[in-house]
């Protein structure tokens, strides 16, 4: 691939994307990328799902989490697919620039009336488009697995979760319907990771760590119960609200606390060196409440019901 490509991409990094704009979308609505980055995830997802079909939680996600891997190296080593770490930058927005904004006549007189400066109200007018737009993604999707789960399909998924071996015994397709689910699963962050790169402007590959789009993840899915398509999205807001969040908390606690505490102190010393780091003492927490581990209970429910009906 690189002995084809390889030319193409010193043709490609020859174009400076920050005065010639960002070359590629063939012109097209950069909203159009969001289904785009699904449908591209979903076709990755297919073949991986095949591969690890017979595979169950633990075993499952350490393969899976192996794969992401090997996918994140070959965005950083084969510059041909997506610069490598040279980044793609330069990517068009679904909203307004702050700048057209400013020259905008009714932002000047909205920033009069709110006696904001015009930087300021022009990027918090950029923040609220970027949110209605995603807001407008979740709520699509919300409503498509809410369907999804009242439909025969979604009865019959829940009935393979609730107990396989019987699912199996009635003639159902029990690794097909696992397969189904790992791609819809994939087209659905495939979506969110389009939405991520818009957001940015830009793709780094080198950003994506494990603790950031993995952990993160899992957490916000077990603080919203898994199976409860309103318990993520509330812990998806929450864990990634403290995530953002607590650094700022640690620089105010450090700030505090220096009339407080001695230079040498210790306490003192950790909140002025590693603000960062108390993110993880507040989702420890968190996810160590007792309404953090409703779904591992529920799972441990499902599993000794299904080990009794054996």
């Amino acid at each position: 691939m690189q002995h084809w490509f390889l030319p193409a991409t010193a043709a490609i990094e020859a174009v400076d994307a920050a005065s010639a704009g960002y070359l590629g979308s063939l012109g097209l609505p950069v909203v159009l990328s969001w289904v785009v980055g699904g449908l591209l995830a979903a076709v990755v997802a297919w073949p991986i799902g095949r591969l690890t079909a017979d595979l169950r939680s633990d075993y499952l996600a350490v393969a899976t989490f192996g794969i992401s891997e090997i996918i994140l190296a070959i965005l950083w080593n084969e510059e041909w697919l997506a610069r490598g770490v040279k980044n793609v930058t330069g990517l068009p927005r679904p909203v307004p620039y702050e700048a057209d904004l400013q020259a905008a006549g009714w932002v000047q007189d909205l920033a009069r009336w709110l006696d904001w400066p015009m930087r300021d109200t022009a990027s918090v007018l950029v923040k609220l488009a970027y949110a209605a737009w995603f807001l407008a993604v979740l709520l699509v999707i919300w409503w498509t697995l809410e369907r999804l789960g009242r439909a025969p399909w979604g009865r019959m998924k829940r009935a393979i979760r609730d107990n396989e071996e019987v699912a199996r015994a009635m003639g159902k397709d029990v690794a097909r319907r696992h397969l189904q689910a790992f791609v819809l699963g994939a087209a659905i962050v495939g979506i969110g990771g389009a939405l991520l790169v818009t957001l940015d402007g830009q793709l780094t590959a080198g950003s994506y760590q494990p603790v950031r789009f993995t952990f993160l993840i899992w957490v916000m899915v077990i603080i919203g119960g898994s199976g409860n398509h309103k318990g993520a999205i509330f812990g998806g807001f929450l864990i990634w609200f403290v995530w953002v969040q607590a650094e700022t908390a640690g620089l105010w606690l450090a700030g505090a606390d220096a009339a407080l505490l001695a230079p040498e102190n210790p306490v003192r010393v950790a909140l002025e060196q590693g603000p960062a780091q108390l993110r993880y003492v507040v989702i420890g927490p968190i996810l160590d409440h007792p309404h953090g581990h409703g779904a591992v209970r529920l799972t441990r429910v499902r599993v000794q019901s299904i080990q009794v009906s054996k």
